[in-house]
């Protein structure tokens, strides 16, 4: 066995352990007697960076959170990010900015910024909040956040006043806060940590929610989620307006494939004409993904995988040279029409069925259950063309300050008006925004 097939078979083995729902569960558990065996208290962590813009978004809820729960909540504060889990770091702070100013509306929260607190700022905000008792930390946050991202200077030395600690103080409780985190396999603020799980920010802050309610912690009756977006968009949406939605899909993401029963869905009930623009996976453009990164990736794709009913079963990574193969019949297949359908089978054949999409027999299955002629369509494998459409879509992508997949570009009919967002997270936006541009 060569060195290439043996890290292959480590990677799938890798995905599949942290993928696993019966893994995931027993972990739980064992973690849950552990603590209780310990006679450790129901501790969640929170970290916080003050110029995060989803750490400002979180904060607005924190208190809310914690008056939901009989828990221990312990704030932390954090500093910049692991180098090596953004790849794109210009693209990203760009993005962060322009994503929560877009999503802040709907969870009524005021964020109108365009730019990023000055570090002296942003300074001043972390000596004081590494004076406040964990108790006020929601409360105080709150005022620090709004007064550090509308550059209100007076506030923070006002605050400053009644809470501080020297510069070097605040620098090193960072980089404890630092430590922490990185001790817990994460690499982001805005995040909470409970038991050998992460949920990051308010997107995910529901997971934790559901386990603390099964734990019985609730202080209500009923589990109510903290906090969730005030949505208007319907189930489907008939329009005399049409939309482009162009779609870039990796095929050796698991968020992408989480995505693609929501896309056709999308395609099914509202009003737009959607193109498939794949690209190459972030390991076959020469990034490197750390482990602890991965580990997160896979096992958030695959709860989110379980929420939305298109479950992440046994994994194939088709990384080298079966993406290949497979990428290059994908522009004859996408110029018959059946783009969107190719690349929807070969990631459940890669995330559902264990299938190695390199292989030739499986591929002329595939391109026939696609009702296309297979002696046609493999005039084009192992071609080269695939390389520069790929290329192509992957600059286009990045034109909206998405570097990671699936990424989403919405426009008017004539192709105006552009809208990107990133993520499965964020398919919702995508119906409100062609709601809105319908009415």
């Amino acid at each position: 066995m060569n060195r290439r097939t043996a890290s292959a078979k480590v990677r799938n083995a890798v995905m599949n352990h942290f993928a696993s729902y019966e893994v995931f569960k027993e972990n739980r558990k064992k973690s849950e007697e552990a603590r209780s065996s310990e006679n450790r208290p129901h501790e969640i962590l929170y970290f916080h960076k003050v110029d995060d813009p989803y750490s400002h978004l979180t904060i607005q809820f924190i208190d809310r959170f914690r008056s939901s729960y009989n828990i221990q909540f312990k704030p932390i504060l954090v500093g910049e990010e692991n180098p090596e889990t953004v790849h794109e770091p210009s693209l990203y702070n760009i993005y962060c900015l322009e994503d929560v100013r877009r999503i802040a509306p709907y969870y009524d929260v005021s964020f109108s910024a365009h730019s990023y607190p000055s570090k002296d700022l942003a300074s001043k905000a972390n000596r004081i909040l590494s004076a406040v008792e964990d108790v006020n930390f929601g409360e105080v946050g709150k005022k620090v956040s709004a007064a550090l991202w509308s550059a209100d200077e007076a506030c923070l030395d006002a605050l400053l006043k009644e809470y501080s600690v020297s510069e070097n103080d605040a620098q090193q409780k960072i980089r404890d806060g630092n430590s922490i985190r990185d001790e817990k396999d994460y690499y982001f603020g805005s995040a909470f940590y409970y038991e050998n799980e992460l949920y990051w920010g308010v997107d995910r802050l529901h997971y934790l929610e559901r386990r603390l309610s099964e734990l019985k912690l609730g202080t209500a009756h009923e589990y109510t989620p903290t906090c969730k977006p005030r949505l208007v968009a319907p189930l489907t949406l008939s329009s005399t307006k049409k939309f482009n939605l162009t779609y870039y899909p990796s095929l050796n993401s698991p968020y992408t494939f989480v995505s693609t029963k929501r896309v056709r869905q999308l395609q099914e009930n509202y009003p737009i004409n959607l193109i498939t623009k794949p690209v190459l996976p972030m390991l076959m453009r020469m990034m490197t993904i750390p482990t602890f990164k991965a580990k997160y990736i896979i096992s958030d794709a695959a709860r989110e995988g379980r929420t939305h009913q298109h479950e992440i079963k046994r994994i194939y990574s088709p990384i080298g040279k079966p993406a290949r193969k497979a990428y290059s019949l994908f522009p004859i297949i996408d110029e018959m029409g059946k783009g969107f359908e190719y690349i929807e089978a070969l990631l459940i054949a890669s995330f559902q069925d264990e299938i190695n999409i390199g292989d030739d027999t499986y591929l002329e299955d595939l391109v026939s259950s696609l009702k296309l002629d297979w002696s046609e369509v493999k005039k084009h494998l192992n071609s080269k063309q695939w390389r520069e459409d790929l290329n192509h879509n992957l600059q286009e992508m990045y034109a909206g300050n998405c570097w990671g997949v699936p990424s989403f570009k919405l426009t008017d009919d004539d192709g105006g008006n552009p809208f990107y967002v990133w993520g499965q997270d964020r398919m919702w936006l995508i119906q409100e925004e062609i709601t809105k541009r319908s009415s």
